[in-house]
């Protein structure tokens, strides 16, 4: 496996932001539903965006988001390109 062929392979960094960006809404849903019970949209933002905290709310996401992705969506590639070697 190297390294430099996985991520350059042909829809990797899109892959990347797509289960970065999956992970994101799911983990705000599910921190949302624990934390208020339900679905209060307009209570959670607030919650989070209030008094100066939304750099840190929309750092925290986006690193997370992209650490998942890009952790998950490595594997991915490079199982499937382990697979298409022993194949040849």
């Amino acid at each position: 496996m190297n390294f430099k062929k996985v991520v350059n392979t042909k829809g990797f960094w899109k892959s990347v932001a797509g289960m970065g960006i999956s992970f994101i809404i799911i983990y705000h849903i599910i921190t949302m539903l624990f934390t208020f019970g339900g679905f209060d949209f307009s209570g959670y933002f607030e919650l989070n965006l209030s008094d100066g905290r939304w750099q840190g709310f929309l750092i925290g996401s986006l690193l997370s988001g992209f650490i998942y992705g890009f952790i998950i969506t490595f594997g991915q590639f490079s199982i499937k390109q382990k697979k298409e070697e022993r194949e040849r």
